[in-house]
């Protein structure tokens, strides 16, 4: 764990609305995959699909974790979202709370925190 924040992440996915914008941020804080995920409405989109471009309204989660986490989250996610070719980007974390980065931690998966104890004996 690096209490410094440095391998935390922050994962942005969009979604088309509130129900499945809810529905993966639960399932990714009941898999412990991440710690908190915040659902925030009111995102215009404004991209590029099939050579059209294209406007819509969506929901945008913000889910907090850590890098060691990114694939898990990714195949979910991946696994999970309506459309077919979901936005699934992590950001780097450069810094962060001691107290936030700890509680983050121990809120994720329990297989990261063995992993942790190994690391340190």
């Amino acid at each position: 764990m690096a209490d410094d924040g440095t391998d935390v992440i922050e994962v942005r996915c969009t979604t088309p609305d509130r129900a499945s914008a809810l529905r993966l941020a639960r399932l990714l804080v009941d898999e412990r995959l991440a710690a908190c995920v915040q659902v925030i409405p009111g995102v215009t989109s404004v991209y590029r699909w099939e050579d059209e471009v294209e406007q819509d309204d969506e929901y945008l989660i913000l889910a907090k974790s850590t890098s060691q986490l990114f694939e898990p989250i990714r195949r979910r996610i991946v696994t999970e979202h309506p459309y077919d070719t979901p936005e699934v980007l992590a950001v780097a974390v450069t810094a962060g709370d001691v107290g936030y980065t700890r509680w983050l931690h121990g809120a994720v998966s329990p297989n990261e925190g063995a992993a942790r104890s190994r690391e340190a004996d």
